[in-house]
């Protein structure tokens, strides 16, 4: 038997020997009249070498995460909401008995209800010395040791519950990553965008470029797939005259894993009529830039041991442009070198010259480039949902933003011709036919959508998961997603 196995006995032991003694090992009938974090903040402005003792009486609540016992008496400490509390123990103050049971039965983990008065120890820590106890809630597996934590990565993604009691710094990114979402929410807010919610489940993919998970209705008879993206119908509410929102919520691509991909993520789109992407560029710029504002971060972060300076203006690059000076031809013009490439790099391009631009384009400038860079000049193959250039109809109105190398958001001025869309989509479809996974589906009732007229607009989808784990200095996406999915 393991020392684990050993320890669980001994605690699955003491339950029924409290149950024995008609005492609830779970209780649910007391209740704190104020939070931890809400005691220390009530003290925190007295003097502690001039406290005196007021004796009210406080009923605070917490698991134990630790203890130091004296015989007679002692420390405890413990966690409220991740707000550490202590509180002191003793024979004079819990009584004889009291102090015995709290011997007997009370371990490390065990979920505890307290009732005394403040005061502050010779250490100057505020503490509450306790005239009360009682056992809440029986724990029947150890927490992990104390000094060294919940350090295997597989049980640390696989137990997180474990790993929040653990690591202090795990529930500092978690901690963060609310105040990016509730930043957004300010910022967009505002700015009098709408915050909406649309459906999950899709009747076809649409709205990106990925492989989705299928699943089926069995009362509608209906194959469905879990959403890619909400940007088809985002832009049917701005159709309908909504004509600024956005989403944050999940979406579901049926693709591989790694440090930067979990099979589910979550995302914001954002809509605007009347803007283009040039307008979107600098929202997104300013957006990111209020995350940055509102964690106290200086505007240079280090991310992995590279600086990233986020000082307004971002640099803005043209891929074709560059692309085609790096290359040493026009890559727009030259399909041949392009397919003598595509060969060499072993690229499945499926006669999308783009794919071949985009991936040479991002295996070589993004080498030594951690800083923001907006990325435009997209060729129009492989931006099906985007507006046509005024001055080359071969490139799209379209911008991706790469920090760290890492792409964070994907924009563009949306197309709003339903024909040219409608030509577009069967094009996906002829990709698709010839193998092509990700391609679009034809979504005829968005095309319908588009007839009765799409103001000018922008859009954008920004990776929330990417955008937090920067901030936050987190290498992995499992890092910064509460439950990650793993290999059985």
């Amino acid at each position: 038997m393991s020392i684990d196995n050993e320890y669980t006995k001994i605690r699955k032991e003491k339950v029924e020997k409290l149950i024995e003694l008609g005492i609830d090992p779970f209780r649910n009938n007391l209740f704190p009249s104020i939070s931890t974090k809400q005691l220390n903040d009530k003290y925190s402005s007295e003097d502690p070498e001039q406290f005196v003792r007021d004796n009210i009486v406080h009923k605070i609540t917490g698991r134990i995460i630790a203890i130091r016992s004296f015989g007679k008496s002692a420390f405890i400490q413990i966690s409220q909401n991740t707000f550490a509390f202590q509180v002191f123990i003793s024979k004079d103050s819990l009584g004889a008995e009291m102090m015995e049971f709290f011997k007997k039965f009370i371990d490390i983990g065990d979920f505890v209800y307290f009732e005394g008065s403040c005061f502050y120890t010779k250490t100057k820590q505020l503490s509450l010395e306790a005239t009360k106890i009682e056992l809440l809630t029986k724990t029947l597996s150890p927490l992990p040791e104390k000094w060294h934590g919940l350090t295997n990565v597989e049980t640390r993604y696989r137990q997180r519950y474990l790993d929040l009691i653990s690591n202090a710094s795990v529930k500092d990114v978690f901690k963060t990553r609310a105040k990016i979402l509730k930043s957004i929410r300010s910022f967009l807010d505002n700015k009098e965008f709408m915050e909406v919610e649309t459906p999950i489940l899709h009747k076809m993919a649409g709205g990106a470029a990925a492989r989705p998970f299928m699943t089926y209705h069995n009362t509608l008879d209906m194959d469905l797939k879990l959403r890619i993206a909400p940007e088809l119908y985002l832009k049917r509410l701005v159709v309908g005259g909504l004509e600024s929102v956005y989403e944050i919520g999940r979406n579901f691509r049926n693709e591989g894993i790694s440090t930067q991909h979990n099979p589910e993520f979550t995302m914001i789109e954002i809509y605007q009529a009347y803007s283009d992407y040039e307008k979107m560029m600098d929202l997104v710029e300013d957006l990111i830039l209020s995350c940055i504002n509102n964690l106290n971060l200086d505007s240079k972060i280090i991310y992995q041991e590279n600086e990233i300076n986020f000082k307004k203006p971002w640099k803005r690059v043209h891929m074709i442009d560059w692309t085609s000076n790096f290359l040493g031809f026009d890559v727009l013009k030259d399909a041949s070198k392009l397919a003598d490439l595509a060969k060499k790099m072993n690229i499945d391009d499926f006669g999308q010259t783009g794919k071949i631009i985009a991936e040479v384009f991002e295996e070589n400038y993004f080498k030594n480039e951690y800083d923001p860079t907006f990325v435009y000049g997209f060729p129009i193959d492989i931006s099906p949902l985007a507006r046509r250039n005024d001055l080359d109809k071969n490139i799209a109105d379209r911008f991706e933003l790469f920090i760290n190398g890492k792409e964070i958001a994907n924009a563009f001025s949306e197309l709003n011709d339903s024909q040219d869309q409608q030509q577009r989509f069967q094009i996906q479809l002829d990709l698709k036919e010839a193998g092509d996974e990700e391609a679009n589906d034809m979504d005829l009732d968005y095309v319908e959508a588009l007839s009765y007229g799409l103001p000018p607009t922008a859009g954008a989808g920004i990776g929330i998961d990417r955008l937090v784990m920067l901030l936050t200095n987190s290498p992995s996406i499992r890092d910064v997603i509460l439950f990650p999915h793993l290999r059985d």
